[in-house]
């Protein structure tokens, strides 16, 4: 017992040194605890040797981690997903598994005998790390773009995925149609029976303690537990057991609080569970580094073609496509529960596992820096995919939809560059006061879902990029009267308002250029470059909650809901 609470002394210590690190230097944290782990191991100091403790802080780590991704799964979210995101998922994760097994199997590694390498490098590399994903979308603020919500609607399916794989990898060494079918019983019996459970029974129970936040936590946890050990007498895994638990709850009236709750908890498991898994990791042979790299390369050229073609196909258009494609180019933090399970079941060598480990190493750093500069990559890589032969959403069109006026280069009295929320509520807007309008307008955006709507609603819309120059030539921003710029710098890539503002006064020095400021300071900026006018979004939302305060200290509070909720009625907006 002194000896594992040692050992759990040092985990903490080194994955904060080398946590502070990874910070500074703007690495994943993931990173950094694998290294922490490895530094402290029995292949690094030599610090930690029980192999006992290793274990234990392990399957400690694996079944918080499998729980709170349990809790993160939305099942209401993935039966309202959208065609092109399940199209996207299917192909890409049975493209994937495809692809893995021929690629796999011809480099000479296992499927069969007892040995499975093949089959776990197959599934490891079909998963994309959630932890890395959200965090550098959420930091680029690209959570609610098209792209953004297509990496996370294949994110969701992927976990799904892993479920149903720790459902049948236990029997995988006696892989057979009856064997299956018990293990996807007893899965289906246990989701079943811990749905019940949350759905009748722990609401009432977690109600009477709602007041006492310590007994919250600790009811999660014990069902957590109660559900990993049941599913462990099931011949299960406990980590099965825990990722049910968590979905279970997910759907659970309070699920926000017990998740609010248990993370800490979590990341402090989840911490020990890298770092005891870097200690397994020795220090690589060439051969290690050789499986790794093709492990690697693989997974971001299986992920660019699985990836990008279903969503080529569902006419997404060039960007679209292959943003997601480069978000979803790593190798999964569950890909390393996988592994280690099959490690465990010694289905697989420990040669390649030590690669597999690698190869998230590699790919963490490398996914990182793409993620951060993909709509760089984006911008150089459609150029060479439209030479070979590839359409994008405006080819063959002028820049302009057939069947409406106003081909190449026409101008238009207003244009309004990039569509987003304000743009979006700026043509309900005019679409209720003066229509007429709508007929001098041209939008210019590249999301395909905003291409198509406003297409479908018969407004003059271009495909492009707006930070691109030839993109505005060919909309004929030199002969336009007002250009609009109504997306924020905070969403803006590869420009700025103010960029974009002096870019337009060069090639329209007479326009009316209306630009939006994110910071007051901003504003200044904007007329000095040649704005005629700069919008100040928080302004009119001070408005708006100093008339709501209005309303209700004078008791017509629910008036103006009502007068809010008959104008929202009215609108057709693009985007909700």
């Amino acid at each position: 017992m002194h000896e594992l609470i040692r050992d759990i002394t040092l985990c903490i210590l080194f994955a904060w040194m080398l946590g502070l690190l990874a910070h500074f230097s703007r690495q994943p944290l993931i990173l950094a605890y694998l290294i922490a782990g490895f530094c402290i191991g029995p292949f690094g100091a030599g610090w930690v040797k029980s192999q006992e403790s290793i274990s234990v802080i392990s399957e400690l780590g694996l079944i918080f981690m499998l729980f709170m991704i349990g809790l993160e799964i939305d099942l209401k979210k993935i039966v309202r997903a959208g065609k092109v995101i399940l199209f996207a998922a299917g192909g890409q994760l049975l493209g994937g598994c495809l692809l893995g097994g021929l690629f796999f199997i011809g480099i000479g590694l296992s499927l069969g005998g007892g040995h499975f390498d093949a089959v776990y490098l197959c599934v490891a590399c079909a998963l994309s790390s959630t932890v890395i994903i959200v965090k550098v979308l959420y930091e680029k603020r690209e959570l609610d773009t098209l792209p953004g919500r297509i990496t996370l609607g294949v994110l969701v399916l992927q976990d799904i995925f892993a479920i149903l794989f720790l459902a049948v990898q236990p029997s995988l060494a006696n892989l057979e149609i009856g064997v299956i079918l018990i293990s996807i019983g007893r899965v289906a019996v246990l989701v079943a029976a811990a749905l019940l459970v949350s759905r009748y029974v722990l609401p009432r129970l977690f109600h009477q303690i709602a007041r006492r936040p310590e007994l919250i936590l600790l009811g999660a946890l014990a069902w957590c537990f109660l559900v990993a050990e049941t599913a462990e007498q099931l011949s299960l895994s406990r980590e099965m057991g825990a990722l049910i638990a968590g979905v279970s709850l997910s759907t659970f009236p309070y699920a926000l609080d017990v998740t609010a709750k248990v993370t800490t908890l979590r990341d402090f498991f989840i911490t020990l569970f890298f770092v005891a898994l870097g200690m397994t990791i020795p220090v690589p042979g060439l051969s290690v580094i050789g499986l790794a790299l093709m492990i690697a390369a693989f997974t971001v050229v299986s992920r660019l073609v699985t990836t990008f073609a279903p969503l080529y196909l569902m006419k997404q258009g060039l960007r679209a496509s292959l943003l997601p494609a480069l978000n979803l180019a790593q190798i999964s933090e569950f890909s390393l529960v996988v592994i280690q399970t099959g490690v465990s079941d010694h289905h697989i060598a420990a040669e390649t596992a030590n690669a597999a480990s690698f190869a998230f190493v590699v790919l963490a750093v490398l996914s990182t820096f793409a993620m951060s500069r993909s709509d760089e990559i984006t911008r150089w890589a459609i150029g060479p995919l439209k030479r070979i032969g590839l359409r994008d959403l405006d080819h063959g069109n002028g820049h302009a939809e057939e069947g409406h006026e106003g081909g190449h280069g026409e101008a238009r009295r207003i244009v309004i560059l990039g569509f987003f929320r304000a743009a979006s509520a700026l043509l309900a807007e005019i679409e209720r006061q003066a229509p007429v309008l709508l007929e001098q307008i041209t939008v210019i955006d590249f999301n395909p879902n905003v291409y198509q709507t406003l297409l479908s609603r018969g407004l003059h819309v271009i495909y492009g990029d707006i930070s691109s120059a030839d993109t505005l030539l060919h909309a004929g921003i030199g002969k336009s009267e007002m250009i609009i710029l109504s997306v924020p710098d905070a969403l803006l890539k590869g420009a700025s308002n103010e960029k974009l503002v002096r870019h337009v006064r060069t090639l329209n020095p007479t326009a009316m250029i209306v630009a939006t400021a994110d910071l007051l300071s901003d504003v200044g900026e904007l007329y000095e470059a040649g704005a005629s006018y700069v919008t100040v979004t928080r302004l009119s939302d001070a408005h708006e909650l100093f008339t709501v305060i209005e309303a209700a200290q004078a008791g017509l509070l629910a008036d103006k809901r009502a007068e809010l909720d008959q104008r929202l009625g009215e609108r057709r907006e693009v985007l909700p």
